[in-house]
């Protein structure tokens, strides 16, 4: 794969949509800084200077809900990834559907963005977000969700974002080997391996409803499987709170 470094740009998701059209391989596209970092729906994403911001474009096979599934393939990456650099005293879970947890505060984020052609994807852009060295303010998130933290904060470990890449790249492509051969079975027995409150309460909120129940599992199409008093909800999409 290939990899663009940048000292600065407005978002690397923006970027990646810009470059999609004249690249001929999967690429990595790495901000040192960013201006106008964004999360899921929206969200301003706070991305300080030593924190890591990249994204990875690719052109995949199979339709847009084939494509989504690897936003669990990146999170299985980034676990391994910080679980090398910071070794085995590192607590790592994965919270559907796309953030990774150290010691139970909010470490990176996952945002996926494409565009398609018909029934298919034309790119696939896999936006990543890492507090390495600086978490935002527990007062700068939403009500409910979890504290962020850094990997600097936690561990006393400093690592430069271009290294982190390189761990990275490695295990995506690792886990992007076993989606494309084997497809999403394996990845989400790993997922699942992983989960953050698997067997406990949690709320989900979707943009129309809350909805309360025990995580349950993951379904084979990725959505969150929970049991609530009226039965088991298959949720597709939605914000989970513990």
């Amino acid at each position: 794969m290939a990899r663009h470094v940048l000292d600065e740009v407005d978002s690397t998701n923006s970027e990646a949509a810009r470059l999609a059209p004249s690249l001929s391989q999967p690429t990595w596209i790495m901000a040192r800084r960013q201006t106008s970092a964004r999360g899921r729906r929206g969200r301003v994403w706070v991305s300080p200077e030593g924190n890591f911001a990249a994204t990875l474009v690719m052109r995949p096979a199979g339709d847009p809900a084939q494509s989504a599934l690897r936003s669990f393939v990146a999170a299985l990456a980034l676990a391994d990834a910080l679980a090398l650099v910071m070794g085995p005293g590192a607590v790592l879970s994965l919270k559907w559907p796309n953030d990774v947890l150290l010691n139970g505060g909010k470490v990176a984020g996952i945002l996926l963005e494409s565009t398609g052609a018909g029934a298919g994807v034309t790119h696939l852009a896999i936006g990543i977000g890492v507090n390495l060295v600086a978490a935002p303010p527990i007062e700068a998130v939403e009500p409910g969700a979890l504290p962020p933290v850094s990997v600097l904060g936690e561990t006393g470990l400093r690592i430069a974002p271009e290294e982190f890449l390189t761990y990275l790249a490695a295990a995506f492509a690792r886990w992007e080997s076993q989606f494309s051969t084997f497809g999403f079975a394996p990845i989400r027995n790993a997922w699942l391996s992983r989960a953050a409150r698997l067997g406990q309460p949690v709320t989900a909120r979707t943009m129309t409803e809350t909805i309360e129940g025990t995580f349950d599992t993951l379904g084979e199409d990725g959505a969150l499987i929970l049991a609530t008093p009226q039965g088991r909800r298959a949720i597709p999409a939605a914000d989970v709170f513990f």
